[in-house]
């Protein structure tokens, strides 16, 4: 049963009530919650309709048997419950069913939770650091850099949560630091990171290494065109041994490979561009498995970060007290986990509204999410 799966995963998370004062029961609350995200509720008075609109369906499952909650009650216990349970609880409910493969492309990548600012106390917004198996798309971990952090001091702090042995990480060039390198590689994974101005001399060193093998005659088999709408796309990817940049740079651990993706784009009416992205790893790349290293990267952009903008409206909203948004965040993490795993070929858009409208629908969501997870997640080729 779905309730007795979320029960095992999540019920072991603390009420932040004060025992006196409770008139609805704190699984209700979270259980309510995660179906309203599921459904596309964006805030605590949606998550309210949602709950008195299937008042019904919640009672049969024993849920709700003292009425429906307001969303002030929502708001008051989801943004109390501390964020550091929720997110071990989300791990650790990934990594029972999710074992990760070798060689497994694991992104990480921070977004902005722009509705966060608090213009009250005029305290910043939320940046949640993300890491996200791009095989199949689903989030298997997440963490909130503090006021006094960033992406940099986040992301060694989420790898030391995750289980990530065997796997080639992949981070942008704000996180190409040699602790991060290091944490990656002591963890038994390998790292490959963009390699910006921010590294003055390792760019300088891989554009010098890297030059030789950009003046030779293109390979065919290694270009990729794309053309439409007005637009030609053109990439190509090398790489080469590390061997002469790491002996320049011997702080840069187990470095192995470099690479440089190469883009041509063409843009009617306008100039065409030229854009050279530099890489470094541990791994001994082939071009192969670097072009899809450097192309699934971006998944997390599309696949996560641009849907939880257009599908749950997260940048638009604009809870910020407490823990809420960090919370509301696992959440929606949560929910589209859950939402790939429904096998209609809907958009997540469609699925939500479906699942707003009919219980037999969200049922199926639940049970698919909670007990067909991990074969939904082996259904997908991965890496030797």
């Amino acid at each position: 049963m779905f309730i007795d799966e979320f029960a095992k995963h999540f019920g072991s998370i603390e009420d932040p009530r004060q025992t006196a004062k409770i008139s609805h029961s704190f699984f209700d609350i979270m259980f309510v919650t995660m179906c309203a995200v599921i459904a596309g509720a964006d805030g605590w008075k949606e998550i309210q309709e949602y709950s008195e609109g299937h008042l019904d369906w919640f009672q049969d499952n024993d849920i709700l048997l003292g009425g429906a909650p307001v969303d002030d009650t929502i708001a008051r216990i989801i943004s109390r419950i501390k964020p550091e349970q929720f997110r071990l609880s989300f791990i650790n409910w990934m990594q029972s069913i999710n074992e990760l493969s070798k060689g497994e492309l694991i992104a990480i990548d921070g977004k902005v939770l722009r509705g966060s600012y608090d213009r009250d106390d005029k305290r910043s917004t939320i940046h949640m650091v993300s890491a996200f198996a791009t095989a199949n798309k689903v989030v298997i971990g997440q963490l909130k850099t503090n006021a006094k952090s960033n992406e940099i001091t986040a992301i060694p702090e989420l790898l030391r949560l995750l289980d990530i042995k065997g796997c080639l990480i992949s981070i942008d060039a704000i996180a190409c630091q040699t602790k991060i390198a290091k944490e990656i590689v002591d963890n038994d994974a390998d790292y490959l990171l963009a390699v910006k101005g921010n590294q003055k001399s390792l760019y300088t060193s891989i554009k010098d290494a890297l030059a030789a093998q950009l003046a030779k005659e293109l390979d065919p088999d290694n270009l990729s065109i794309e053309q439409g709408h007005g637009r030609l796309e053109a990439r190509s990817y090398h790489v080469i041994s590390a061997q002469c940049v790491a002996d320049k740079h011997p702080e840069w651990q187990g470095l192995t490979s470099i690479g440089v993706a190469v883009g041509y784009r063409q843009i009617k009416g306008k100039p065409p561009s030229l854009d050279y992205r530099y890489y470094i790893s541990s791994a001994d790349l082939t071009v192969k498995r670097f072009s899809e290293a450097v192309r699934g990267h971006w998944l997390i952009e599309n696949s996560l970060h641009w849907v939880l903008d257009t599908a749950m409206n997260e940048d638009a909203c604009q809870i910020h007290r407490d823990n809420g948004a960090e919370n509301l965040a696992c959440m929606r993490h949560l929910a589209l986990n859950m939402l790939r795993t429904e096998s209609t070929k809907l958009s997540i858009r469609l699925k939500q509204k479906r699942a707003w409208m009919k219980t037999s629908f969200l049922e199926g969501v639940l049970v698919s999410g909670f007990n067909n997870l991990e074969r939904f997640i082996n259904s997908f080729g991965r890496p030797g």
